[in-house]
């Protein structure tokens, strides 16, 4: 079997092209749900919170100093940028409820599927069925 033969069946196979779609839709949706957070939810919470625009929220450990008239190199600020964080934060979460909500539904399709009883035969079926186990009998 020559190589490219071999690697056509390892990506063609069904988990491996999924995984490939999921990746793809999850990078989309990342672009998606990031809109979402900073374009609504985090201007809101700003609202909320007396106009508090999160993405520069920091604590200065170090102010920054600008380069001299001499030439000395500038140094640059040095902070903790916790605003990022609580950001970054919110859009996990909601990430993790869309999948959250998204995965109880997928599990409530399947027990309803699991849960369906198995068909019998139709009465054409059983009608059948007796007519040969008769003709069986006799023989």
């Amino acid at each position: 079997m020559s190589v490219l033969k071999e690697f056509k069946d390892f990506a063609m196979r069904g988990n491996l092209v999924d995984m490939a779609i999921g990746v793809v839709m999850a990078g989309a949706f990342g672009k998606v749900v990031s809109a979402f957070i900073d374009g609504m939810v985090m201007p809101a919470v700003g609202m909320l919170t007396g106009g508090v625009d999160f993405t520069q929220q920091k604590i200065v450990l170090k102010e920054a100093v600008a380069a001299s008239a001499d030439g000395v190199a500038a140094v640059d600020e040095v902070a903790i940028k916790y605003g990022d964080f609580i950001t970054q934060t919110i859009s996990f979460l909601v990430v993790a409820m869309v999948v959250f909500i998204i995965i109880k539904a997928i599990n409530r399709m399947k027990e309803k599927q699991e849960a369906a009883p198995e068909a019998g035969p139709s009465s054409t079926d059983t009608l059948l069925m007796e007519i040969r186990d008769e003709l069986k009998r006799r023989g």
